[in-house]
């Protein structure tokens, strides 16, 4: 069993935490919050970091959060809102909610049905579930359980795997492509390298690892496994070049995630790609890099009706969703909360943070005199220092 740095017993091991299934009882799992509590309870402390943890001195981590909560909007009134829902559409589909589950690597190590488990709740949630390159499980598992399901791209130094790895998520069912273009390498993440973070025996990339041990799992006194792994698979060359190749070697509608200024996201737009994601990697790979709040008012002016825009990063409620919309998104992706759900109960865990965001999505909407998520963009949201 894991211990703590002072020698007791560590959080109890992922998996181990009670079930969900039952409504939570008073005060229980009533906001994201009590779920990001009830996961930091369950998963040990090294396992804990890297979920949470940011890059550098976590600035952008923090700043992403704050600068939603200096988002305010001017709600409208007398406005029928008795039908009020939350349905929208992304990338053309349906879906229950303007919410995307994001990609997150190696989700078996907070719960031992990982990415599988996310995925049927996303799918209950009628909302698309992103399987990462670093996913734990199968893309071929996930899309098995059926929903919608999108597949998360990094540009890899053999390049022809790349393109292997979207024939596969092509072949496997999934419905888009999402190309990260933030990580030539990952961030310098101080929790993990303190922690000497590597992954234990039972999880694996599962669409990168041969099956033997990689670099992910060798522990290191000075730094991190997955940091190192990380760095041998993943290209530091990737360029615009790569985004057209990929372009034209895929059916599937194109995402490229990790855009922050308005010319990088024209560029992508003119390269037919379709849909944008203003995202900082949720402050864990330039530390000062610019919070998403920010960012997203100029992309979404500058690309206008050509391709979506989404954005990545700091959502914690329903009302962040609706603020998001204001301000120029067609929806949002979000990352650490459904794994906070996750290792707090499964799939369960999961269903319930999408429930909470859903519930709240549709207060926010109704009070604020809109009858689905296309009135939300028509609101007037103004940025307070």
């Amino acid at each position: 069993m894991p211990t703590s740095a002072d020698g007791g017993a560590a959080a109890p091991a992922p998996g181990t935490s009670r079930a969900l299934d039952a409504p939570p009882g008073p005060g229980e799992l009533r906001d994201l919050d009590d779920v990001e509590r009830a996961a930091a309870a369950v998963l040990p402390p090294e396992v804990w970091d890297f979920v949470a943890g940011g890059s550098g001195r976590e600035l952008t981590l923090a700043a992403n959060r704050a600068a939603f909560d200096r988002v305010f909007v001017t709600s409208r009134v007398l406005r029928d809102v008795s039908g009020c829902t939350t349905q929208t559409s992304l990338l053309g589909r349906p879906a229950r909610m303007p919410v995307v589950v994001a990609p997150v690597a190696y989700q078996r190590l907070v719960h031992p049905d990982g990415e599988l488990a996310a995925g049927r709740a996303a799918r209950d949630a009628g909302v698309p579930f992103t399987v990462a390159t670093l996913s734990s499980v199968p893309v071929e598992e996930v899309t098995a359980a059926g929903g919608r399901v999108w597949f998360q791209l990094y540009w890899l130094r053999e390049r022809g795997r790349s393109l292997d790895l979207a024939r596969r998520a092509e072949d496997a069912g999934c419905e888009a492509l999402v190309l990260t273009v933030d990580v030539p390498w990952m961030g310098r993440r101080p929790r993990d390298v303190r922690n000497g973070f590597a992954l234990p025996g039972h999880v694996r990339a599962a669409h990168l690892d041969s099956g033997a041990p990689s670099a992910a799992h060798l522990t290191a006194t000075d730094g991190s496994a997955v940091a190192a792994h990380t760095a041998a698979a993943f290209s530091p060359g990737l360029t615009w070049a790569d985004v057209e190749t990929l372009r034209s070697a895929t059916r599937l509608p194109l995402v490229v995630k990790g855009i922050l200024a308005p010319q990088d996201a024209v560029r992508a737009a003119r390269l037919g790609v379709d849909a944008v994601v203003v995202s900082n990697h949720g402050g864990r790979q330039l530390d000062g890099a610019l919070p998403v709040v920010e960012a997203l008012p100029a992309v979404a002016e500058a690309v206008g009706k050509s391709c979506e825009v989404l954005v990545d990063g700091g959502v914690r409620s329903g009302t962040d969703v609706l603020k998001a919309l204001a301000l120029g998104a067609s929806g949002v992706l979000v990352g650490r909360p459904p794994v906070w759900g996750l290792a707090a109960g499964g799939q369960a865990g999961v269903r319930r943070v999408l429930e909470l965001l859903a519930e709240e999505l549709r207060d926010a909407l109704g009070l604020a005199g809109c009858a689905s998520p296309a009135g939300a963009r028509e609101l007037r949201a103004v940025r307070l220092p």
